[in-house]
């Protein structure tokens, strides 16, 4: 399992920051998630092979969840 932590830029709110969080736990391949509102960073933790697959649905559902929000690679 690999985890990487990655900056958030914009995202508005605690509770958009919760909402964000348990869509990702929810995708395919993802073994955890962290999207702490207070350092606006996402911790993500996914299967190594397929690392760059989980983070590019993560990019795509924060875009749908959190239009504002980019994750910074």
């Amino acid at each position: 399992t690999m985890r990487k932590s990655f900056k958030l830029d914009e995202i508005d709110c605690a509770v958009c920051a919760g909402k964000l969080e348990d869509a990702i736990k929810k995708l395919d391949g993802v073994t955890d998630a962290k999207v702490n509102f207070l350092t606006q960073k996402l911790t993500l933790e996914a299967d190594d092979a397929s690392f760059d697959q989980v983070l590019d649905a993560v990019v795509k559902l924060t875009a749908d969840i959190e239009p504002d929000c980019e994750i910074l690679r």
